[in-house]
Parts: structure tokens; sequence; C-alpha cells
């Protein structure tokens, strides 16, 4: 009896998770270099467009997770839900791949050399993505990229010296998902359904949030991580999402520390 398409999912599922399973020594890399980052009283900073903007809010903030990631998220390529019309999804699919917008984005913040970066980017293909790790890369910090290897290694890149998410990045990781990125097929049609970068992606997110944590606690300065009220009392919940917060704020505020003529 042929397996329905659940189980063809499930299974493919399983083999996404073994491949991240076989990533561990560079999951625990890229944990040593965003630990690093985190205890010298600097940030992570994410970056994600289209849907690999989930990528960065699996990090920071959420149940679970703790101060020290900065996301970057611009609402003009991630604003998925209008689909058409204005804001639609054809100007968010336009501006991905418009050279310059990197540049504009990271001209907001004072970046530091101390800092370390984390780009996702399902095909590595996009300019944007690329252009924002070159940015990271030129403040002298390490940058960590996510992609799906074999859908970036089977597309053709949009950046306009022919470079991918993975030639610029120190260390790169995989999602697992295949090329095109759907990962079912249903008889009778044409297209493949169900993508599997994502679940790839959220395993790659939360195995190095775990190993950072675990870094920054055996230095002496453990994380203050979101948690509900379910566990610890409502009122407890409450402090540590404050503590948290203003934690965020404190480290936040120093990007936008522009001494005199900057």
């Amino acid at each position: 009896m042929s397996e329905s398409p659940a189980e063809a999912y499930l299974n493919a599922s399983q083999g996404i998770l073994d491949t991240v399973r076989g990533q561990l020594p560079l999951i625990h890399q890229a944990a040593d270099i965003f630990a690093a980052s985190i205890l010298a009283d600097r940030l992570v900073h994410m970056f994600g467009a289209g849907h690999s903007r989930m990528m960065v809010e699996e990090m920071w903030p959420r149940y679970g997770s703790f101060a020290g990631f900065h996301p970057i998220v611009e609402l003009s390529m991630t604003f998925h839900n209008q689909v058409v019309g204005a804001n639609g999804q054809r100007q968010a699919m336009f501006l991905e791949n418009t050279s310059g917008l990197a540049a504009r984005i990271l001209r907001n913040f004072r970046l530091s050399a101390l800092d370390s970066a984390l780009v996702i980017s399902s095909s590595g293909c996009n300019v944007v993505p690329i252009e924002m790790a070159e940015g990271f890369k030129a403040a002298g910090m390490k940058v960590v990229g996510i992609v799906s290897r074999a859908h970036a290694e089977g597309s053709e890149t949009r950046h306009p010296r022919g470079l991918k998410l993975m030639d610029v990045c120190d260390l790169v990781l995989d999602t697992g998902a295949p090329l095109g990125d759907a990962m079912v097929r249903i008889e009778g049609m044409t297209e493949p359904v169900a993508p599997g970068s994502t679940v790839g992606g959220c395993l790659l997110i939360n195995t190095i949030k775990a190993e950072v944590a675990q870094r920054l606690t055996a230095a002496g300065k453990p994380p203050h991580a979101l948690v509900a009220g379910a566990i610890v009392g409502q009122a407890e919940a409450v402090r540590v999402f404050d503590t948290a917060y203003d934690e965020h704020a404190r480290r936040v505020a120093k990007l936008y520390e522009y001494a005199a003529g900057n």
C-alpha cells in the first residue's frame, strides 16, 4: 500500500531531521560565534526576507528565547497576507532583488566587529539577503547563513556579481529541503506541494538557540528565557518578560549611538 501524502511529508521531514543532525559540528560552531558576540555585550543580527522572516522570529522573541539577538525584518518584503493589490506579493518579490536596498537598511545601525550575523534565504540567490551578508562582512563580523543547499545550488542567482549567499558567509547550514522546496507529489498534479525549508530552518534555529544558552550559562551569564506562566506562575513570567525585553532594549540602544559627524 502506497504512503498517503501526509505520510510522504512526514517521511521527508524525517530526512530533514537527519540532515540537520548530520550538521551538529557546524551548529556548534555557529553557537560559538553567536555566544561570543552576546558575551561581549553585543548582538547577533538576523535577517530574512520573504518566508525566511519566520526563522528570524523563531529565534527571538518567543517563548524559550532570550535577548542577544537583533531581528531585522522589512515589512515591504515580508507582508504576505495581501497577496495582490497594494502591498502585494509581486512588489515584495521585486524588492527582494533590488540591489542597494541592503545598504539602506544597514545605514540605520552602528555595527561592530564584535557583532555577528545570521542571514536566512532558502534559495540563497536573492539580492537583498546576499547584500545584507556582504554588509555584515564589511563591518568585520562573522556571518552564518541558512540555505536549502539543493535549492540554492540548482537555482540561478540574481546578484549583480553572480554571488550566492554561500559565497559570502563564513559558515553555511543546510535546511535539507529539496530543489523547489516542496516535498510531496500528488497523482494528477503537475507541481509538488508542502515545502520543507521551514521544518529544517526551525530545527537549525532551535538547536543553535539551545547551544548558545548552554554556552552563556557555562560562562556565568545564564540568559532570561521567555517562559509561560503555566510553568513559573504569572507574576514570575511577567517579571522574566520585562527583564528580557529591558535587556534587549539596552543592547539595541547601542546600534543608535552615533558619534558627532557620523
